[in-house]
């Protein structure tokens, strides 16, 4: 792996257990002993760094939700109980980086924006798969039931995911059957 690789990973696993802007440079840099002239090598900023840390987590992330199969709703559901499992129960990594930044650093509130929009898509034609229809509405029930599960799961455990997707498949019955 390269230096920048690591920075990433190790700022990666600091920001998700410590926070962002809370967590001084030498607790980010840490793990992967970078100094801070490596970090503004490879990033230009401490504020970029966090950049390239959520963009690492959205492409992990998204690549594990990988294709839709014969339930692409149950699906979503499943990969998020794998990641984590494998990730830990923290909360959504993207929206406590828009938290911390709202207001702080517009660069990184609209990469968390587009970020979400991308995964709404992905939930958008996971939908259509399911019902063989769009339904925004419906997909927009499904992502909150999604991001509550992932937020409750930091408070309970992974069970509510469970339940969460028992909802959202109830719901795309209730669709399928109500269909125009």
């Amino acid at each position: 792996m390269d230096k920048r690789h690591d920075m990433i990973v190790g700022a990666m696993s600091t920001f998700e257990a410590q926070g962002f802007r809370g967590t001084g440079v030498d607790a980010v840099l840490a793990p992967s002993g970078a100094s801070t002239r490596t970090l503004y090598k490879h990033f230009g900023s401490r504020d970029g760094l966090v950049q390239a840390v959520l963009e690492q987590r959205h492409r992990d992330f998204m690549e594990q939700l990988g294709t839709a199969r014969s339930d692409p709703v149950g699906e979503l559901f499943s990969a998020l109980e794998r990641w984590l499992a494998t990730h830990g129960s923290y909360g959504c990594m993207l929206l406590r980086a828009r938290s911390e930044y709202a207001g702080a650093n517009e660069a990184i509130v609209a990469l968390v924006r587009r970020q979400k929009d991308d995964f709404n898509r992905k939930i958008a034609c996971r939908i259509r798969a399911a019902i063989g229809r769009d339904d925004p509405e419906l997909a927009t029930q499904v992502w909150l039931l999604f991001e509550g599960a992932t937020a409750a799961a930091s408070v309970a455990d992974l069970s509510v995911v469970g339940i969460a997707r028992r909802a959202a498949l109830a719901l795309v019955k209730a669709a399928k059957v109500h269909a125009p």
